[in-house]
């Protein structure tokens, strides 16, 4: 029988305390709102102690969003009464709010810490989990650096603070000391004290990324018994970050034969909530990360793609379209096999061709993945239409490649009044030239320089630049996202100049766009079907 884990989501508490992530009030509205979507259970909106618009925040989120029964609203304290009246007059107004209180456990926060003695610390937690009662009937009490606490100290905390009402405990790896094996014992103990003492109170965890092994500490705990889990959007949190929600839930989806788990969330939004909380935080995810990563989904080894194109189960266990993607993404590359250049070809209607008319265009994309990194679909026509004119067989092909852009030349100046660009572009025969010195920046006049000669309404929704290497010759990746009726393209490109790479990469992307909808009138007739 599958058993319901309930999900607190903290990145807009602990995931916000990395630094340089501050969000501002709308910007913590609009990301709650998103976790109301993804449907977790709790969302832990702020730390309102700590300055006026935290407060706000938090109030705020609790009356535009936990505004349903659905979800409950949080928000952290000390374990004393000014940051509890906080928690209190902020996440009031929501139909379900709840008070969180956190107080150190382990001899390094009592001795050291907190200066006390471990009987003055139980004493502080009892008396402050009794005050918070006094006005919310939900109240959640974290053992803060439970994973280094001596055991009977701790369940001494939790035996008292449950009688004395709480309603939830949380159990966290505060530094990410645990070990799987370790934490799982831990709270497969606690579990069995707590539920032979009170069956209704949750028992939760929330553990840090330390040592990497936040989300395998996490899932070990629900093996041997936790009700509830704490989480952040992309794993962002103090240090090396949090257990991350996507991980722990897409784990649950995937092995539920072995965790017999479930939770309420709606895994089709996690992709939104993670580009989401990505933009507004200024935080990059790392392009391996699992689930969220750019390349969780992407295939570019030619082994890999040929069994991904025979049975998906050989590479996939997870399908894309449940965390909110389109598809798999097979990049082709110069470690592309025959297989998926073949398979891409034959999307396109390149699809009767001979075999030594194939190896030859093969070896031509070999030679154009070496220079050029990642090759797209309008590359595919310019590579297949040429072996047709080495061949002279011009009769037996339509010309799409005049169809699409080549960046010739550009240049950007870029100052604080009048940034501006030049650009020189080649569709087919043709040759354009356009200049734009009205722009809120370099780039800015570099893509409106280029919209100028392209006449597609495509609207920009997102831009990245990162280092792929080192020293002089370092290469700058470019990637983006545009939107063109209501459909998202991505684009890559690289180069050692930056600015020539955010020209690429928009080109591709609208090269992509004119190969999208070239599709339909390929398709009603095969390219080269006489051969």
């Amino acid at each position: 029988m599958s058993r319901k884990i309930w999900v607190f989501d903290t990145t807009l508490r602990d995931g916000e305390q990395v630094p340089g992530a501050k969000l501002n009030l709308y910007e913590k509205l609009e990301v709650a709102h998103q976790l109301k979507k993804l449907q977790v259970d709790i969302i832990e909106a702020g730390f309102p102690a700590s300055s006026a618009g935290d407060f706000n925040a938090v109030k705020e989120i609790a009356m535009k969003v936990g505004d349903t029964d659905n979800i409950m609203i949080t928000a952290l304290a000390r374990a004393v009464k000014a940051d509890i009246d906080a928690v209190y007059n902020s996440v009031k107004y929501a139909e379900k709010p709840l008070i969180h209180m956190v107080l150190g456990t382990s001899d390094i926060h009592v001795e050291k810490k907190f200066g006390k003695s471990k009987n003055q610390i139980l004493d502080i937690g009892v008396e402050a989990v009794k005050y918070a009662k006094t006005l919310l009937p939900e109240v959640q009490y974290s053992t803060e650096d439970a994973s280094r606490s001596e055991f009977e100290y701790l369940w001494s905390t939790i035996e008292a603070v449950v009688k004395a009402g709480a309603t939830m405990i949380n159990v966290p790896d505060t530094v990410g000391y645990a070990v799987p094996e370790e934490f799982g014992e831990l709270i497969f103990k606690l579990n069995d004290r707590l539920k032979n003492l009170n069956e209704k109170v949750l028992l939760s965890v929330h553990c840090h990324n330390d040592l990497g092994m936040a989300t395998a500490n996490t899932l070990a705990a629900i093996k041997n018994g936790a009700d509830k889990v704490e989480c952040t959007v992309n794993g962002i949190g103090e240090r090396a970050g949090n257990a991350a929600l996507e991980e722990v839930v897409m784990a649950l989806n995937t092995r539920s034969s072995f965790y017999k788990a479930n939770t309420n969330i709606n895994s089709k939004e996690i992709m939104n909530t993670s580009k989401l909380v990505s933009s507004l935080m200024g935080l990059d995810v790392q392009v391996n990360k699992a689930i969220t990563g750019d390349n969780a989904f992407a295939h570019s080894s030619g082994i890999h793609q040929d069994g991904l194109l025979k049975s998906r189960d050989a590479y996939e266990i997870i399908s894309p379209t449940e965390v909110g993607l389109d598809d798999m993404e097979l990049v082709l590359t110069a470690r592309s096999g025959r297989h998926a250049v073949k398979n891409a070809l034959g999307k396109l209607a390149f699809n009767q061709l001979t075999d030594d008319q194939f190896e030859e265009i093969f070896a031509d994309f070999l030679v154009l993945a070496d220079a050029k990194k990642e090759v797209y679909n309008h590359d595919l026509y310019i590579i297949v239409e040429k072996y047709f004119e080495r061949h002279d067989m011009n009769e037996e092909i339509h010309h799409h490649s005049e169809n699409f852009y080549e960046l010739l030349d550009l240049q950007v100046i870029s100052n604080t009044i009048f940034p501006s660009a030049s650009v020189k572009i080649k569709k087919g025969d043709q040759i354009f030239k356009s200049s734009t010195t009205v722009a809120s920046g370099p780039i800015d006049a570099l893509y409106s320089s280029i919209k100028e000669i392209i006449d597609i309404d495509i609207k920009l929704l997102e831009y990245k630049i990162s280092s792929v290497s080192r020293g002089k010759e370092a290469l700058g990746k470019v990637k983006l996202q545009v939107e063109y009726k209501g459909e998202k393209y991505i684009a890559k490109a690289t180069d050692t100049d930056v600015i020539k790479a955010s020209a690429l990469a928009y080109i591709n992307a609208v090269n992509s766009i004119i190969v999208d909808n070239l599709m339909p009138e390929i398709n009603k007739e095969p390219i080269a079907q006489s051969l």
